[in-house]
């Protein structure tokens, strides 16, 4: 996507390989963008409570919508919660110069059927 596809402070759920589906969140802070596969350490289940609904109400944390637990936008790590001190999996991400934002060459994706 573009930088400017994601809400600079907000997030946003993808699926580069199946349209309409979030297995990976990208948060947009500025310039910076960080990427996490969609799934809380604590038992698997997505993040969002609803489509691109991530982070919490002040927009400080990712939040897992299931058992409340917070995580940090730029390590992916519980700071509250019951998967407290686990981190999200990290999806490798690269900003171009103009503002395009992909996948790092070296990111493992799942394969649907």
């Amino acid at each position: 996507c573009h930088l400017d596809d994601l809400p600079d402070g907000g997030a946003r759920g993808f699926d580069p390989q199946r349209p309409g589906a979030a297995p990976m969140l990208v948060v947009r802070r500025g310039r910076q963008v960080h990427g996490y596969v969609d799934a809380c350490p604590h038992q698997g289940t997505p993040l969002a409570w609803r489509r691109d609904a991530y982070l919490d109400a002040a927009r400080e944390r990712i939040v897992c919508a299931a058992h409340g637990a917070l995580f940090e936008i730029g390590t992916g790590r519980c700071v509250l919660g019951p998967c407290l001190g686990d981190a999200l999996t990290p999806v490798a991400l690269t900003l171009t110069d103009d503002g395009e934002v992909h996948l790092a060459a070296n990111t493992p994706q799942e394969t649907h059927p």
